[in-house]
């Protein structure tokens, strides 16, 4: 389901676990600049917008997101971490081209980004949530 993620940020190396409450992921911007965003919220997190780090695309698709202004993004990760069912943790590398779909959701002055995931499309996944990653 993705719970971390490494990205270069102003030219620094970051590494950012979910579970942090200053997590933090890239946007690419329209005009080309990256921006930092909180990376969802967690239970001890004042806000309205949802719990967790991550937005079904089925979800997105049925509507679910629709009260909190949904916009599409590009995160450029240049890797992200999944635990297997063994809790061991494994990194996977993002190939030039590829990102992974951010949504940006807000609430008046509150905006946070979530990572879209969809169902992986081996049947040997050890997750039922898969980052959705594309290219282009």
């Amino acid at each position: 389901m993705c719970g971390g993620v490494y990205y270069t940020h102003n030219g620094l190396d970051t590494r950012f676990y979910f579970p942090n409450p200053k997590a933090k992921l890239p946007v690419r911007q329209r005009s080309g600049s990256v921006a930092l965003l909180p990376w969802g919220r967690r239970q001890e997190q004042r806000g309205v917008l949802p719990l967790g780090g991550w937005a079904r695309l089925d979800s997105i698709y049925g509507g679910r997101w629709d009260r909190w202004f949904p916009v599409p993004v590009k995160l450029p990760l240049k890797s992200f971490m999944e635990r297997d069912i063994e809790g061991q943790s494994h990194w996977f590398d993002l190939v030039r081209g590829q990102w992974i779909q951010g949504l940006v959701a807000r609430d008046g002055s509150e905006q946070r980004i979530y990572i879209v995931t969809v169902e992986p499309e081996l049947e040997s996944a050890v997750h039922e949530r898969w980052p959705r990653i594309l290219s282009g």
